[in-house]
């Protein structure tokens, strides 16, 4: 049985959420060890090698520090992830509002984007309750969404979906990477001529007479970006469109 002062922390932290305990000062005053530092180290190894490649025993190693002094921070890997994502999430830098909702939920969007690019591990990490960092995202879009008349269930739905449509696009960059890198391809021409023989034979079939068409005449098959951008320009016309705004 733990000694009774150990108990009581470890109900305590059970109890009270990480952001809280983070904003408690922490009685030590020499201490090298922060969660800036920790996330800081985490974030590195899961650029580096992945997210499956990040553990409490690996991160100990490289802060060069023993396996259980950043249990003082954090519960375990699942705090570990809130701490990582918090850290990406302060890369962003919010737009202050000022040329109006469209401008800025683009803005957002396309920096985010840039964000979650490079470091595509985020969207297996981000689940559940939202971190400081990421809730400041619809703080900002609600805010510049506030006096055009919208209810609040409505300015949130816009919110979702802008960012529903950017999530969708950047796990698609994500795993067409992941797919490429798999096959030890670097480019995606070098994809299509991995492939080149399963497609010959499909567009033969004469089954896909549209998509031999996109594949014979499109221009634009490798600039993801524009792919992106028009597809977030088309759904904002559309809530433009839809709302009156």
């Amino acid at each position: 049985m733990p000694p009774q002062g150990k108990q009581s922390a470890n109900e305590d932290k059970d109890l009270v959420s990480l952001w809280e305990r983070l904003e408690r000062p922490v009685p030590a005053p020499r201490a090298t060890l922060t969660p800036r530092r920790i996330a800081e180290v985490a974030v590195a190894v899961a650029d580096a090698e992945g997210l499956d490649a990040v553990t409490m025993r690996r991160l100990a190693t490289e802060l060069g520090v023993a396996p259980m002094a950043a249990y003082r921070y954090v519960t375990g890997k699942d705090e570990l992830l809130e701490l990582m994502v918090d850290f990406v999430y302060a890369e962003l830098d919010l737009p202050d509002g000022t040329d109006g909702w469209r401008a800025t939920m683009r803005s957002i969007a396309l920096r985010t984007r840039e964000i979650l690019l490079r470091h595509p591990w985020v969207s297996r990490a981000a689940y559940g309750a939202p971190t400081p960092n990421q809730l400041a995202v619809p703080e900002a879009t609600l805010a510049v969404l506030d006096g055009l008349g919208l209810d609040v269930d409505t300015a949130m739905a816009v919110y979702s979906t802008v960012i529903a449509y950017m999530h969708g696009a950047v796990d698609s960059e994500v795993r067409t990477s992941r797919m490429l890198h798999a096959r030890g391809w670097a480019t995606r021409e070098e994809a299509r001529a991995g492939l080149a023989t399963q497609m010959a034979w499909l567009m033969k079939t004469g089954r896909y007479p549209m998509y031999s068409r996109y594949i014979h005449n499109a221009d634009r098959k490798d600039d993801v970006q524009w792919q992106f951008e028009i597809g977030l320009d088309s759904v904002l016309d559309g809530i433009a469109t839809r709302l009156g705004i």
